[in-house]
């Protein structure tokens, strides 16, 4: 499906999200290091992981709305909070004003997201949907790769100019949704949704989200994503840590004796990481058409044996070119998960509910985020390999439970 076929509704999204991705991943990676040089390290610690709990009731708030109010009000309403959020921190001259303008940028990102999934389930038909999501994906990770080597510089040095910029084109994709974007919630869901009061309203969500999480297909679903997620989020976790301490600085050639591109352990973990956000935006589209006829329980028990496998390999061994070939395995092992993922939910979701399991999809990355770190924690009592076999544990057992979630839910055909 090509983009200039695309719904209008699509092709706002995809340049207002790519360019706003650009920005975060401009300020994002560096945020934990503004916050532990005025407040210290372990203060800094503890603040972190505060955001992601905003960010779940935002995703489930986000959630219940869509299905509610419709797409595109959600979208606004995100998009807002997003902009305001980023106003407060470029005028803040107070950390703890700053960290609060944080957290309301992942707030706000967390109740646009299910209504932005929505949308696209509700125009794309299910063949092509794996397609646009990886188109989507795609757009994310060149400002994934670009982002961080310009924010090295503007973050520190043009800040306040920097979060100005995130403001100004927050504001700007708010006024395309409001002015371009049309709703896409299907009539029968609209006719269902009569006015009530506020306290009704709330009511009914809850009991919404307590008949998803009596689903037990979905239940599975979130916890076989919740291991999968512990190996892939180790990239921003314990592989830092592994390779700035345990690899050696070395050359990327010899010749003769002489050696070339000579890196520390540092500036090789900077070159994997990049290697690692090219490999999304250069094959994620062909590998996306590639797995196109895979069913999805192939699809995600592949990417968890590629992720654990790859991640454990990085253990054996501390040449360079041997990271980058246990880089590119346990990449793939993301790349080819990250679209089904979001298809298999916009198959899965029943119209009427689709904005509440989109918004409940999120649990899954919350809770693997609060899981994920526990290998930088064990990594000062357990050795390296130690890590990498708990870590390939953690992926084996997701492929194990996704087997057991396809023998319990049959794919349409």
């Amino acid at each position: 499906m090509k983009i200039r076929s695309w719904d209008t509704n699509l092709k706002v999204r995809l340049i207002g999200e790519a360019l706003f991705n650009m920005l975060f991943w401009m300020y994002f990676p560096f945020i934990a290091v503004y916050f532990g040089e005025a407040l210290g390290n372990d203060v800094a610690g503890l603040l972190m992981t505060v955001p992601p709990l905003f960010s779940l009731a935002g995703s489930l708030l986000g959630g219940a709305l869509t299905d509610r109010i419709g797409r595109r009000p959600v979208m606004l309403l995100g998009a807002a909070i997003q902009a305001a959020s980023f106003a407060l921190f470029a005028l803040s001259g107070y950390h703890l004003l700053d960290y609060i303008a944080f957290i309301g940028i992942g707030l706000g990102g967390a109740v646009y997201r299910p209504a932005s999934s929505a949308m696209v389930a509700d125009l794309v038909p299910p063949e092509e949907r794996r397609e646009i999501f990886a188109t989507f994906v795609t757009a994310n990770n060149i400002g994934a790769v670009l982002g961080p080597a310009l924010g090295a510089i503007f973050f520190f040095h043009y800040r306040h100019e920097l979060l100005w910029s995130c403001t100004l084109v927050t504001l700007l994709y708010f006024i395309a949704i409001f002015f371009i974007v049309h709703e896409t919630m299907p009539r029968t869901e609209r006719k269902e949704n009569k006015a009530s009061g506020v306290a009704r309203v709330f009511k009914e969500q809850l009991q919404g989200y307590a008949v998803i999480f009596r689903d037990r297909v979905f239940l599975v679903y979130i916890l076989a994503g919740i291991f999968a997620l512990v190996a892939i989020m180790q990239l921003d976790l314990y592989f830092p840590v592994y390779v700035i301490n345990k690899v050696p600085a070395q050359a990327l050639f010899t010749w003769h004796g002489d050696s070339f591109f000579h890196f520390s352990s540092k500036g090789i973990f900077g070159w994997l990481l990049g290697y690692n956000g090219l490999l999304f935006v250069l094959f994620i589209l062909p590998v996306t058409k590639i797995f196109g006829s895979w069913k999805d329980r192939n699809v995600f028990v592949l990417s968890s044996l590629l992720s654990g496998i790859g991640t454990f390999a990085l253990g054996l061994h501390t040449n360079v070119w041997f990271l980058f070939a246990a880089t590119t395995v346990f990449t793939f092992g993301e790349l080819i998960r990250t679209p089904v993922t979001q298809s298999f939910i916009a198959h899965y979701a029943p119209e009427h509910a689709r904005g509440q399991y989109m918004g409940a999809d999120n649990l899954q990355y919350t809770i693997g985020k609060f899981i994920a770190p526990v290998t930088v924690f064990l990594s000062s009592w357990v050795p390296p390999m130690g890590i990498f076999t708990l870590i390939l544990l953690f992926a084996l057992v997701s492929a194990f439970l996704y087997v057991l979630l396809f023998r319990i839910y049959r794919e349409p055909r």
